[in-house]
């Protein structure tokens, strides 16, 4: 069972950053794939990012946050970050943390095994 807890959102202006870390429980935090989603009011949740097990080392954005996003991880830290730059109003959502044990990146939520509870993170205009 990995547990995983977000931090870091809240309320910024257009054009600002934030960054969002997720931290995990667990001693094999390096073996997993770790994703970052989000989901809007009314909206499905999408994904915005990935980092591969570290073996890997791969990362994968959606086409909206290319550019703007980047992610990163820690394992001594058992912690991945969502470092968000050049926010846009339309980046509003609950950014949820993801981790994947099975091989690969993924953008498909369904292949995620653990989620954290999410963190708002609310961009005015």
């Amino acid at each position: 069972q990995v547990q995983l807890v977000e931090s870091g959102g809240g309320l910024v202006q257009a054009g600002g950053s934030l960054r969002l870390s997720c931290a995990a429980s667990g001693r094999t935090f390096s073996s997993y794939t770790m994703g970052w989603f989000r989901q809007a009011p009314g909206k499905e949740r999408e994904f915005v990012a990935a980092f591969s097990r570290s073996a890997v080392a791969s990362t994968a954005f959606a086409n909206s946050v290319k550019g703007r996003f980047t992610i990163s991880r820690d394992n001594a830290k058992n912690t991945v970050y969502l470092q968000m730059n050049t926010l846009k109003p339309e980046d509003t959502a609950v950014y949820y943390c993801a981790a994947r044990m099975a091989y690969g990146i993924s953008q498909n939520l369904l292949d995620y095994d653990y989620w954290g509870q999410g963190t708002q993170v609310t961009v005015s205009s």
